[in-house]
């Protein structure tokens, strides 16, 4: 029996493919010397806003960087609020304190782990200014009753897709239907650089501005800083590693779709619980989550036959020490409070095979 480690995501096999391509265009880079803000920067800027089917796109240096530019641009800050969901990754709610403001957290829908529409509009006071809903795992929030809502009270609506690039709610794309959106092209994600970086996608000229201006030290002419900014640029060698894999994006996104439907296939009918995909989503599976009887035994079994696992995530925002001065107890959100001991997140990544997912299943199996 084949017993060779199943990574979580293999990232030197997708290296492999694209090797010659890759190489090819750093080193073009690297003749050039055009290492920050170069013209391969503007071009993926450009690139990634169609692929996003939003206007406007400006490359930063993260995707905690995107968001909090994006809280930024919308003017938001000190004594403000947003409201986001607790059972996310914390760089979502570090960003909103890194621009100055509260985050305001509420408990997630338990069929599809997305932010609750219905806790959000009850989350509102006099001090919000935005909803941050996340389009987590991959799959979209549901952005339409959020969108209504963010219209009614005159909120922002900052979307957090840092994990759901060419995911789509209603065959609008993540990133197109907020007035701000944020990713992450950390290494890992379903389009990630050979480093860390981010971009801000948005339907308005005037936020794409000014998150423009706010990643490049507030200067829209070298030496003229109009605004207090950061230093939070893309580095043009990511940009051309990014620009090289965008062109396959679409093909991996259908990869991942595939391979969730075969562990779909092969779990059916088993003790665990596939992530469901809502009626209004085409999800891009950056995770494949599911819900297990018993976590302890199922990672015995994973680490048995040399497969490699997650946990996204195991200790929800309100219960990290780090943001205990949110205010909110053990109790506070059950739903994600009963989810986190539960989840596990399977192997995924586009060239993953058949006869791993078949390996990986048949641990779940023994489980």
């Amino acid at each position: 029996m084949n017993n060779e480690k199943i990574q979580f995501v293999d990232l030197v096999a997708q290296y492999q493919q694209l090797r010659t391509e890759v190489d090819a265009a750093m080193a073009k880079v690297c003749a050039r010397g055009d290492f920050v803000l170069g013209e391969d920067v503007k071009l993926f800027e450009q690139e990634f806003a169609a692929f996003c089917r939003a206007p406007h796109s400006v490359a930063v240096a993260n995707g905690t960087e995107a968001l909090k530019l994006a809280l930024l641009a919308c003017g938001i800050g000190a004594g403000d609020e947003v409201i986001t969901c607790t059972h996310t990754f914390i760089a979502t709610v570090s960003a909103i304190d890194q621009a100055g403001a509260r985050a305001v957290l509420v408990d997630c829908d338990p069929r599809f782990y997305t932010i609750d529409p219905a806790q959000v509009e009850r989350a509102i006071t006099p001090r919000t200014k935005a909803i941050m809903p996340v389009h987590l795992y991959g799959q979209p929030a549901d952005m339409d009753p959020l969108l209504e809502i963010a219209r009614r009270h005159k909120l922002y609506v900052i979307e957090d897709a840092c994990q759901a690039h060419g995911a789509e709610y209603k065959r609008r794309r993540c990133g197109s239907m907020g007035d701000i959106a944020a990713f992450s092209f950390y290494p890992g994600k379903n389009l990630g650089a050979y480093g860390d970086g981010g971009a801000v996608t948005t339907t308005r000229a005037d936020l794409a501005e000014q998150v423009r201006t706010l990643r490049n030290h507030g200067q829209k002419v070298k030496y003229e800083h109009q605004i207090k900014g950061f230093n939070s640029r893309l580095d043009t060698l990511q940009a051309v590693v990014l620009r090289v894999k965008l062109r396959r994006l679409e093909q991996w996104n259908e990869a991942r779709r595939q391979a969730a439907a075969k562990y779909d296939r092969l779990l059916a009918g088993t003790g665990l619980f596939t992530p469901p995909v809502a009626p209004y989503a085409k999800p891009v599976f950056h995770l494949y989550v599911v819900q297990v009887p018993d976590r302890a035994k199922q990672q015995a079994a994973f680490d048995a036959a040399n497969i490699s696992h997650g946990i996204h995530y195991p200790i929800p925002v309100h219960l990290q020490p780090a943001f205990a001065e949110l205010g909110y107890p053990p109790g506070s959100f059950p739903v994600t409070e009963a989810l986190v001991g539960k989840i596990i997140s399977l192997p995924m990544f586009p060239e993953l095979t058949d006869a791993q997912i078949e390996r990986v299943a048949g641990a779940c199996l023994k489980a």
